[in-house]
């Protein structure tokens, strides 16, 4: 280890951009001893530090196992590609940030996935740490397990291949569990060779949330669809339930966390203060894989930023959730928050506020901090599509809201749109330019800088959500889609600006797509696909050569309707939402039906509550 950081200091950081991101040694982080230590994990985020350290996940995470005796979790990110050809130019091994121990010297490599886009950078990771891609071909040998988890495992089927095993819902508890078994399997089994399939076995079965894909047989028709996946044993559940913490208790943990060493996306200090949303938009993937709502104690939220601002020196926090106005008296508490820096009133971020949420509270509180942007996210241009996709939001509420803001002296507000959502008509296209327009006039009746900037994204059916069984929309036709709205929106302070049509392509694919897919992913990252994700590095040619390669046609997986009664790639795992509902969901959006919020307007019948046996948490408003 001393080697590595040896020919890090000499040969290798001096050439890479932002050498920043490879030297640890933040205040804050945490180095355990060897001797300290009897079950280590690499917490693997596939993405570049700047984001990766800006996940509040993995702050969770790292900081809950290294608060107990015996684990320790290290942090390891997807090196930029100069710093990937550095790194197999001297022969170093991909190394955590903590001790630059190599990946293949870890208990277990956990990776969280937040999206699709993010395969490749995994075979970068696992190739570079040493540790061969494919779960088969890792030998008999228990160490390291290659595990995954997040929002991106609701779908795990297109890199099955390359995983030994998911942690499926919230991972505090289920993370402890699993490092506390393999740390029990490793005193039992000191020195014995071929365990690996055993220990796979006793952790499926002992451990709620896990998805093991070698347990389990996939069944598919004659012409090659998947019918099903069979247990290959008795005692493997026939679906694979997600871990729901039944009290968010996370925010204790924010206070321990690494300060980054260069400027990261978020650089603020920030609590999650809900978990879940009560909300149902039906083409929202995150509102239905966390339910239920469940609240931070509101005494606490206070305390806990004192602590955390004390221990980071941050000036800025964000509260987050899912939708943060939803969140009981969250004006008050954003009052009391604002007030707590030592050197002066903090800024204040609230990054998912709804146009019919703000208060003047609130509008205050945000008043104080730099008014560097805001956004607003409609979906869409018309009170129909708002209501096909339950989103409450209306044309009024949106205007009061920027009115407001600019006021109070905003000078830019972020507006953020879909299209070709499912029904989507040229009236919800011409919608969209209305919307943009009123808004901009809206900032005009001011003097001074004014500026709006949109993006629009495209419309990509998710797992488990009530357009599961939707397909996307062709490319061509969403070209055609976003060149009518750059005619029609024109502006010197209007800024456009769209999702890249192939990237969200790739995303509709593999968000639908099955185990067969790995091939292709293994394919395109041999052509030198890496950050897909990035406008800079993607390359959809070299996908478009791994397809062709592999025998598979993409537009079978982004442009499939799936039947209702079809069994689709992620049915193995059970979110708790009935299957019945998604589809009664569906047919109400046909119908232009809004469905209530289940915190606010009473239980909707989704079924988590039941079958996952827990309940939301709520906090009362206080009076």
């Amino acid at each position: 280890m001393d080697d590595i950081k040896s020919i890090l200091e000499r040969e290798i950081l001096p050439l890479v951009v932002k050498p920043g991101r490879y030297i640890g040694g933040e205040v804050g982080a945490v180095v355990k001893r060897d001797s300290d230590v009897d079950v280590r994990i690499a917490l693997a985020f596939p993405d570049v530090y700047e984001i990766g350290m800006s996940h509040l996940g993995l702050k969770i995470l790292y900081a809950i196992v290294n608060d107990r005796a015996g684990m320790a979790a290290e942090r390891v990110f997807a090196p930029w590609p100069d710093m990937e050809a550095r790194l197999r130019q001297h022969g170093v091994p991909l190394y955590s940030l903590e001790t630059f121990r190599p990946l293949n010297q870890f208990d277990l490599v956990g990776f969280s996935l937040q999206h699709e886009l993010t395969y490749t950078n995994i075979l970068t990771m696992l190739d570079l740490g040493g540790i061969a891609l494919f779960s088969g071909d890792r030998g008999s040998s228990a160490f390291p397990l290659v595990i995954a988890g997040g929002p991106g495992v609701y779908n795990p089927a297109p890199i099955e291949d390359f995983i030994d095993l998911f942690v499926i819902g919230d991972g505090e508890e289920a993370v402890v569990e699993l490092m506390r078994a393999v740390g029990d399997w490793k005193r039992l089994h000191a020195g014995m060779e071929g365990k690996k399939r055993d220990l796979l076995r006793h952790l499926a079965t002992s451990i709620r949330g896990i998805y093991v894909p070698e347990l389990y047989h996939r069944v598919y028709s004659t012409e090659g669809t998947l019918l099903s996946h069979e247990p290959r044993e008795a005692g493997f559940p026939s679906r694979v339930a997600r871990r729901v913490i039944p009290r968010l208790d996370s925010i204790r943990w924010l206070q321990k966390i690494p300060v980054p060493n260069i400027a990261v996306v978020h650089d603020r200090l920030a609590l999650e203060v809900r978990r879940g949303c009560g909300q149902g938009c039906r083409f929202c993937q995150a509102g239905m894989i966390y339910r239920p709502v469940r609240d931070e104690a509101a005494d606490d939220i206070y305390r806990t930023a004192r602590a955390g601002l004390e221990s980071t020196g941050y000036e800025e926090i964000a509260l987050c959730a899912l939708s943060i106005g939803d969140f009981p008296d969250v004006g008050r508490i954003a009052e009391q928050i604002v007030t707590c820096g030592s050197s002066g009133p903090l800024s204040l971020s609230l990054p998912s506020l709804r146009p019919d949420q703000l208060s003047d509270s609130l509008a205050r509180q945000l008043a104080q901090g730099p008014r560097t942007g805001i956004t607003l996210a409609p979906e869409a241009g018309t009170e129909a599509m708002r209501r096909r996709i339950n989103k409450k939001v209306s044309m009024d509420d949106l205007v009061r809201f920027v009115t407001d803001l600019r006021g109070r002296g905003w000078r830019m507000v972020k507006l953020y749109f879909m299209i070709g959502l499912p029904g989507e008509t040229e009236d919800d296209l011409r919608g969209i330019v209305d919307v943009i327009r009123k808004v901009a006039a809206v900032g005009r009746q001011w003097k001074g800088k004014w500026e709006l900037n949109v993006t629009i994204a495209s419309f990509i059916p998710k797992a488990h959500t009530p357009f599961q069984w939707e397909p996307m929309e062709d490319t061509e036709r969403l070209r055609g889609k976003q060149a009518f709205l750059r005619r029609e929106v024109r502006g010197k302070n209007i800024n456009l600006k769209f999702h890249d049509l192939e990237s969200s392509f790739l995303e509709g694919v593999f968000s639908r797509g099955d185990q067969k897919l790995g091939d292709v992913v293994a394919r395109a990252w041999r052509r030198g696909c890496r950050f897909d994700g990035w406008r800079e590095t993607f390359n959809y040619g070299l996908w478009r050569e791994a397809f062709e390669k592999a025998g598979i046609d993409p537009r079978a997986y982004a442009l499939r309707r799936f039947a209702d009664d079809d069994y689709l790639p992620w049915e193995i795992i059970d979110t708790g939402i009935r299957r019945k509902f998604l589809l009664n969901e569906r047919e109400k959006a046909a119908r232009g039906e809004v469905t209530a919020d289940c915190v606010t307007g009473g239980c909707q019948g989704c079924g988590v509550c039941i079958s996952l046996g827990v309940k939301p948490i709520v906090n009362e408003a206080k009076k």
